[in-house]
């Protein structure tokens, strides 16, 4: 088997469980040590090893890390970068923390991109760390509010009214108007 071979067969079989949970924005996900522990049964099974480099470089002032994932079989390798930038201004952390921050948010995100694990759909990469889980509604309680034209055209067009109404909370005015459409 190649090297090739061998990393397309981690890629389709690796399962990678989201054993963190982040209280603040009530969201689980995983950590560069979750994809490490799901990795290692391929190891010995496939005769390869995995290893992680970073460099620490400057641009414009701005310290800037760079993590290269390695799948290695011995013989030949290939690799994954991320690159992430290091908030030295992040409020809470002092100075050895921040750098750790990058560091592991980089292997995650090297490993990641070695064993085409998506996280687009993973609450850490679209999270805005809002302190609640409930999204606010805007309120449509006027004719002259840019959006009720946009809800008239839409009901028109076969939209339901409850549709609207999981978006905006309608006055009772506004809402009987809907309805008549």
């Amino acid at each position: 088997m190649t090297l090739n071979e061998k990393l397309a067969t981690i890629q389709t079989e690796l399962k990678a469980k989201k054993s963190r949970f982040n209280s603040f924005g009530r969201y689980n996900y995983r950590s560069a040590e979750d994809i490490l522990e799901a990795v290692k049964p391929f190891l010995l099974k496939l005769k390869v090893n995995v290893t992680i480099n970073e460099t620490l470089k400057e641009i414009s002032g701005l310290p800037i890390m760079a993590s290269t994932a390695i799948l290695s079989d011995g013989d030949s390798e290939i690799s994954a970068v991320a690159i992430v930038g290091v908030d030295t201004n992040q409020k809470g952390m002092n100075v050895p923390q921040q750098f750790g921050s990058a560091s592991s948010y980089g292997k995650k995100y090297a490993l990641g991109n070695l064993f085409l694990i998506d996280d687009t759909a993973d609450s850490d990469a679209t999270n805005t760390h809002s302190t609640t889980s409930k999204k606010t509604k805007s309120t449509l309680t006027s004719e002259k509010d840019p959006a009720f034209p946009k809800a008239v055209d839409f009901i028109k067009k076969g939209g339901k009214l409850e549709t609207i109404k999981a978006k905006y909370d309608l006055s009772k005015e506004i809402e009987t108007k809907l309805k008549t459409l």
